[in-house]
């Protein structure tokens, strides 16, 4: 199991809180999915006040905050120091974003944040591409954990680039990696833990479903049978058929 700044989770599905139709929706998803984590933006509780921070404390999730809609690194930097104080967690989802369309991170803006927050104490999770150059920056700052994009966020295009998350699983086997944003179907989720991933991040997909507690289920089952999968080996692809069925001691007739 992947160690997460010391903390080993249960689950491999972490769950936004973002975008839901109600709060008990989102309650009824959060308990459906049995997420061992959720995101929260700073923005997010500001606007809902108390009772969305007392209904988050009251499901006995770990909480994850996040420096969502930060575009520079005095920004993102600030917001995450606030979200110290207000969640009380060294842990923060950091973000930086450069590129209003796709919203991709800025690599050099994440990089310095990185540094700073890991220097000051935090456990960052930082939101980046799947740059294998920038990931290692990210490591070198500090960073134990690294959230890769499968593809932009909220589109649920599912894995863009499945060659760069591979390559990313092979040259950091003992960083905790998780596939944030871009998964739009419980396939999706599969596919990323069955590349060997830890844990997987969602929340546009079950949010905007028509039923977000039955989709919220939907990934955490496919989130673990991709785990399982995962770990009972998969056979290689091949190019030739196989028989599946020996033919030794067949009776052939003549």
């Amino acid at each position: 199991m992947a160690d997460f700044y010391g903390v080993t989770l249960e689950s491999p599905l972490m769950l936004g809180t973002a975008g839901y139709p109600s709060p008990r929706i989102l309650e009824q998803a959060i308990r459906a999915a049995g997420a061992s984590v959720v995101t929260v933006s700073l923005r997010r509780e500001s606007g809902a006040g108390q009772d969305f921070w007392s209904l988050v404390r009251g499901l006995g999730v770990r909480v994850l905050p996040n420096t969502a809609g930060c575009h520079t690194v005095k920004e993102a930097v600030t917001t995450a120091r606030m979200a110290r104080e207000v969640f009380e967690t060294n842990w923060i989802k950091l973000e930086v974003i450069g590129h209003a369309e796709t919203l991709q991170p800025d690599p050099f803006g994440l990089v310095e944040a990185a540094g700073i927050l890991c220097r000051d104490g935090f456990d960052v999770f930082p939101y980046t591409t799947e740059d294998l150059v920038l990931c290692e920056r990210l490591v070198d700052a500090g960073c134990r954990v690294l959230m890769p994009w499968a593809s932009p966020i909220g589109t649920g295009l599912g894995i863009n680039n499945r060659y760069g998350l591979r390559s990313l699983r092979a040259r950091f086997p003992d960083v905790a990696l998780v596939v944030d944003a871009g998964l739009g179907v419980p396939s999706h989720a599969a596919e990323a833990m069955e590349l060997g991933y830890d844990a997987v991040l969602v929340n546009t997909a079950v949010a905007k479903a028509g039923d977000p507690v039955k989709m919220a289920e939907a990934f955490a089952l496919a989130a673990r049978a991709g785990r399982l999968a995962c770990q009972a080996d998969p056979m290689e692809p091949r190019d030739m058929a196989v028989p599946s069925t020996p033919v030794i001691g067949k009776a052939f007739l003549s």
